[in-house]
Formats: structure tokens, sequence, C-alpha cells
């Protein structure tokens, strides 16, 4: 039998594309099972958070804390806290949480007894 070497090439890339397809389907659903990501938005006021959502799936967690009071306020939980974050402004907080409850409150002296803190639900 005698293979045509110009169907070589074209059997090479047939391959190819098929493994580049199967990839790009499964790359997704692979990375949402390892490494799921989440952003809450988390509105502080005096004296209390509001966090949108108010459960996540446990991975990556990004709070994004926007400060809509008159007194600086941080956001602490797991261990990790932004900066004070200044009336009308607003931090980043990044952090792995396994599934589990997770206490959250505001550092600044008698905040979070006024109130500004709760329990985030990882599943």
């Amino acid at each position: 039998m005698h293979r045509s070497l110009s169907s070589s090439p074209i059997r090479l890339l047939s391959v190819f594309a098929a493994l580049v397809v199967a990839s790009a389907l499964a790359g997704p659903a692979f990375a949402a099972r390892t490494h799921a990501t989440a952003t809450i938005k988390v509105t502080a006021t005096e004296f209390k958070f509001a966090l949108s959502p108010s459960t996540v799936t446990h991975g990556t967690v990004t709070f994004t804390v926007v400060n809509k009071g008159k007194l600086a306020h941080d956001f602490k939980i797991a261990g990790k806290a932004t900066p004070m974050i200044a009336p009308g402004k607003s931090a980043k907080l990044t952090v792995k949480l396994k599934a589990g409850k997770y206490p959250y409150l505001c550092t600044v002296p008698g905040h979070a007894a006024a109130g500004m803190k709760g329990t985030l639900v990882v599943k």
C-alpha cells in the first residue's frame, strides 16, 4: 500500500484541531471544579456591612469593599484585612476559602460591637 505524503500534514492538522477543540471545551469545566472564583461586593456604612452575594462556592473569593459611610472602615475575614478605607473610597481583598463559615468584621474599635460583623457561608 502506498500512502500519499500530501495527506500526512492534513491528518496532522486535523488531529491538532480536534485536540484544540477538546481542550477548549474541557478547560472551563475542569477549571470550575478545581479553582472556583467568586466576587463579592461589600458595602460598608455605619454600622453594618451588606454582602452581595452572601453565600459563595469554595475557592478564590475577591471582596470589593466600598465605603459609603462617613467614617473610615476596614473589612477583615479569614485572617486578612483591607487597609483602612476612607469614606467614598474602595479596596479589594482576595482570599482562598474552603467550605465552612467565616466571620467577618470591621476592626475599628467599637464598630463590630455596633453591628459591623457577620458570617459568610462558603459551600
